[in-house]
């Protein structure tokens, strides 16, 4: 790549059982649709007793060199050749809670569908199942105000756009705290 990624945030994950993290949501108005329900409730999606600061890197498709998108497999691969790693999914609750100034997506874009909307982000992490019915992990939006913690579903053969925004963890920017 001729470019380099954006450069890293942290942000603070574990410390909160599921029923505390999700009361967390409620208390800062944060709405979540039905697929992230479903990700609350599967048993594979857990929590760490311990808080962690986790540093991020948010980049798009095409910063990863993907300039007519990719495939989550690709995009996962590159962001590992690029020394980053996939997010815990409890990031996901985590971020959307300390990240309330998220701009708004929803303004003079028109309704998407089977797609990422505009202006949200995708925290990238590893599915849960195989299973297409279970939801494959969260992202961010801002709709007409509010805020949004959405678990969404993909297949494995769907193409991101070049365009489509990920935040994966930088490997070299973890440290437990507690």
């Amino acid at each position: 790549m001729s470019h380099l990624l954006p450069a890293s945030k942290t942000f603070r994950i574990g410390g909160m059982a599921k029923s505390r993290l999700l009361a967390e949501l409620q208390r800062n108005g944060i709405q979540i649709n039905a697929a992230g329900f479903l990700l609350f409730d599967h048993t594979g999606f857990t929590t760490a007793a311990v808080m962690s600061t986790i540093g991020t890197i948010e980049c798009s498709v095409g910063d990863l060199g993907f300039t007519n998108g990719a495939t989550i497999e690709e995009i996962h691969r590159r962001g590992a050749a690029l020394g980053l790693s996939l997010c815990p999914l409890e990031l996901g609750p985590h971020l959307r809670v300390q990240f309330l100034d998220q701009p708004e997506g929803a303004l003079g874009n028109p309704p998407s569908r089977h797609c990422a909307p505009p202006g949200s982000v995708t925290i990238a992490s590893a599915s849960l199942t195989d299973d297409d019915d279970t939801p494959k992990g969260f992202y961010l939006r801002k709709i007409h105000g509010a805020l949004w913690l959405r678990g969404y579903r993909s297949g494995p053969r769907h193409t991101w756009s070049s365009a489509d925004r990920f935040i994966f963890c930088d490997s070299a920017n973890i440290q437990r705290t507690a």
